[in-house]
């Protein structure tokens, strides 16, 4: 069979598994891996008003944010399963150390926004773990923040009450 395909019938023989040259040539992953200087792969996550800035390289699993252990600033144990989420799709738990430095929102805006960090470091490290991550969703940033107060309203939308005497 010739390299150019004239008719339809030539595509249909070719996409049957006939001698197309690309056919056996190993996929290769679309990005390249970010590292620094000392083996670690850096990202940004937020979550509202929360900023984490997250560094990811091997090691036994240790999680530290803002100087401590996970299970001390992330005292309530569902805020330690979101961050261990990214980890378990990925299935690399116990595999990499994070040290992870968050600003801003409360408990649940910077656990998220480590999360995502945890996804973007973890995907720069990894390059061909970014399809799970992605279809788990943990790349998308969660952008919803609390609408401001607006002038001569109570709240952000509600009014003031009314009074008729």
């Amino acid at each position: 069979m010739s390299d150019t395909v004239n008719t339809l019938a030539d595509l249909g023989e070719i996409a049957a598994g006939g001698d197309a040259p690309a056919a056996n040539v190993a996929p290769t992953p679309l990005r390249e891996q970010q590292i620094d200087k000392q083996g670690r792969a850096y990202a940004t996550g937020r979550r509202k008003n929360a900023i984490a800035r997250v560094w990811l390289k091997p090691g036994s699993g240790k999680v530290t944010v803002n100087g401590r252990d996970q299970s001390v600033y992330f005292a309530r144990p569902t805020l330690r399963l979101i961050l261990n989420q990214t980890f378990q799709v990925a299935g690399r738990e116990g595999q990499y150390d994070v040290v992870a430095t968050v600003k801003g929102g409360g408990l649940s805006g910077q656990a998220g926004a480590v999360k995502h960090g945890i996804a973007q470091a973890l995907t720069r490290y990894e390059p061909a773990l970014r399809s799970a991550v992605k279809a788990a969703g943990f790349l998308t940033r969660d952008s919803r923040v609390v609408e401001r107060k607006k002038y001569g309203r109570a709240k952000a939308r509600r009014s003031f009450q009314f009074s008729k005497r």
